[in-house]
């Protein structure tokens, strides 16, 4: 199969979708320069996702619209005071009252309302994270003729999927950014790096494999093709681009690319790679305290408010892959144009 023809691009190079820190701004600048990009919705409301997509649409261009399929959790009372209990001493170093704290989803799973908004629209990919949605759910998306895609960290999240419906598996190898899509094991010990994924995936995987994590530059992108891989899917070399919506912070800290990264359950209680800071050092990047994903995460929101109004990251998730180093402040355009050479090699 030639992938370019299902996503409809002149590469089979897919910008990851990465929640805060871009828009349909970045997607569409990556569609001109022929790759497909990608808009993140699980942080965003029916009215925003409509607005984006609409943007897309008028666009042209083909696009991928990825969903988060988490289970919703309950709020567990208990477990949410003890976090409050270990962020206490930074609530008081910023005078901050943790009963006022507002109660925030942070991130919301693929639903009815985003379903019938999706409807409106044809995207040429929808992609998912944390496995798939219900039957139902993911009958509606195919319907609109979009080929499916969903990340594993593992054989059994690969095959479990493919025999759920996708059209393709991401293979997400432990040096990406942002937030893991493992979802019938948390066991990190029991994933592995991008190239070696799709080594285990190979065989035993008969839709596409989408390669993911670690791929910085062109000899990233030629090494995944020439081990297989259908496409490959890049997000942190995007972060610098003039169409991302990085903050400066972050842009500061993604510009050192010797900087360590860490898995963190710290900001959202699912596992993320990002760039260590304050927080995670003094926390460890891991703590058993911090409640069932996405709990966690409006009990950091105050601190990083505070935090990022005197400049400083001490508690803001700072997500970014392993491999920085092929990051640049570029147009969107010409960092698709510097990964294209891999498909040439």
């Amino acid at each position: 199969m030639n992938f370019t023809s299902v996503l409809k691009t002149n590469y089979p190079l897919i910008q990851a979708p990465m929640a805060g820190v871009q828009d349909s701004g970045l997607a569409i600048a990556v569609g001109h320069a022929g790759g497909l990009g990608s808009l993140p919705a699980a942080m965003l409301d029916a009215a925003t996702l409509r607005r984006e997509l609409q943007a897309l649409h008028t666009s042209g261009l083909p696009y991928n619209v990825n969903f988060f399929c988490h289970q919703a959790p309950q709020p567990a009372i208990e477990a949410e005071a003890k976090w409050q209990a270990v962020l206490q001493p930074y609530y008081q170093e910023f005078g901050i009252d943790a009963s006022s704290i507002p109660a925030s989803a942070g991130r919301r799973p693929f639903d009815e309302e985003m379903a019938e908004v999706l409807q409106e629209f044809s995207p040429t990919v929808v992609s998912f994270h944390f496995g798939l949605p219900s039957q139902s759910l993911l009958a509606r998306v195919k319907a609109r003729g979009s080929f499916v895609l969903s990340s594993a960290t593992t054989l059994d999240e690969a095959q479990w999927l493919v025999a759920h419906g996708v059209d393709g598996v991401i293979a997400q190898g432990l040096e990406a950014g942002g937030h893991r899509g493992h979802f019938l094991s948390r066991d990190v010990t029991q994933q592995a790096n991008t190239f070696d994924l799709l080594q285990q995936f190979k065989p035993h995987i008969h839709v596409p494999l989408i390669a993911a994590g670690g791929i910085a530059d062109a000899q990233g992108v030629h090494t995944a093709m020439a081990m297989g891989a259908a496409a490959v899917q890049v997000g942190t070399v995007f972060l610098l681009c003039h169409e991302a919506k990085t903050s400066a912070l972050h842009r500061a800290r993604l510009r050192d690319v010797h900087a360590p990264t860490a898995l963190t359950n710290l900001f959202t209680g699912g596992l993320a790679r990002g760039m260590l800071n304050r927080v995670m050092q003094e926390l460890g990047p891991q703590n058993s305290a911090a409640p069932t994903f996405p709990l966690a995460t409006h009990y950091m929101a105050p601190l990083r408010a505070r935090a990022e109004m005197n400049q400083c990251d001490d508690f803001t998730p700072l997500w970014s892959g392993m491999n920085r180093s092929g990051c640049a402040e570029c147009a969107a355009a010409d960092m698709v144009n510097k990964l294209a050479v891999g498909f040439t090699r």
